[in-house]
């Protein structure tokens, strides 16, 4: 089987303030709440999936909501996250809504922003065929609206060990480079590999900058957890899990996380990989029309869900 990511699945993130996390990205920036659940492997916190309207697989930005401080920023980790809008006339809309202002990276125009907790994001524009799917109940117009994911910038002492797992475990394609300012304040301009995953487009572009020297990051609210990968379906999730284990990558196996399957491994500078199917999608337990609206639960966590909600606070005052 020809192993081929098609691009990010979702990009999970970490938050101290779940309410005030819930009203910006869905006040704020107009994504849609389309599942509202919690971490499997840890119930006391909510797991937030915000999307576009038919919460398509690679438009999911996710949280945990843990109460911890601020993230310390530096390498070994996810220095930023894109999200892309259909055109330089809503770059330039949401640039006045964010009060940002433009600039010019990697051939094209970008917004940098932040969210309340310092969790670091841009806006590029989407120039590829992809319909998007906006949500009619968003504050944003349909057609300024954020269609999903990519490119997602790391940052890694050292190129080299990433490189190989990239192209040789993962199957990316090195495919340009430039240069952009150092993650930390500072720091010298940095060389950033841009690699291509098996299709076109930012949705599916992994930027990967060289800090040699900066100190390592530290989790925290305003960090980022993980970054989840697409493959299309169980079969060939399994065939990745085969994969990982013939070239010896250590792995989680097989998760069933009930929305989509999972595994998960570390690249050698420690940033966690997740590798996800797109299906069965977040309709499996809940209507399109009604999704995020109550909390969702997997069947197997369905037994405790009246301890489960009495220890999550209100997404709404």
């Amino acid at each position: 089987m020809d192993l081929k990511l098609t691009g990010f699945h979702h990009l999970t993130a970490v938050t101290a303030d779940a309410p005030g996390n819930h009203a910006f990205y869905t006040g704020k920036l107009g994504l849609r709440l389309v599942k509202k659940t919690v971490n499997q492997d840890d119930v006391s916190a909510y797991h937030l999936f915000y999307a576009d309207g038919l919460a398509s697989p690679g438009t999911d930005l996710t949280f945990f909501d843990w109460p911890v401080g601020r993230e310390r920023r530096g390498t070994h980790s996810v220095a930023r996250t894109g999200l892309r809008v259909g055109s330089e006339a809503s770059l330039r809309w949401w640039a006045e809504r964010l009060g940002v202002p433009l600039a010019e990276r990697d051939g094209g125009p970008v917004a940098d922003f932040e969210d309340p907790e310092g969790q670091r994001l841009s806006l590029v524009v989407d120039g590829t065929a992809l319909e998007p799917h906006p949500w009619a109940r968003s504050p944003v117009p349909a057609e300024h609206q954020i269609r999903g994911l990519g490119p997602i910038l790391l940052s890694v002492p050292d190129l080299r060990p990433t490189d190989r797992v990239l192209t040789q475990v993962m199957n990316l394609r090195r495919v340009r480079e430039y240069r952009r300012p150092g993650s930390e304040a500072g720091a010298a301009e940095r060389t950033v590999q841009v690699y291509q995953m098996g299709a076109d487009g930012p949705q599916a572009e992994l930027h990967v900058m060289v800090e040699p020297g900066a100190r390592a990051a530290g989790p925290g609210a305003g960090g980022v957890h993980h970054v989840a990968f697409r493959t299309p379906t169980p079969e060939t999730h399994a065939a990745w899990i085969e994969h990982l284990g013939t070239v010896g990558m250590p792995s989680s196996g097989d998760v069933d996380r009930f929305y989509f399957r999972s595994l998960y491994f570390r690249e050698p500078n420690g940033i966690l990989f997740e590798i996800a199917t797109d299906g069965p999608g977040f309709t499996a337990d809940e209507p399109l029309a009604t999704l995020g609206e109550k909390l969702a639960l997997p069947p197997f966590l369905e037994p405790r869900r009246a301890a489960i909600e009495r220890g999550l606070k209100p997404l709404r005052s």
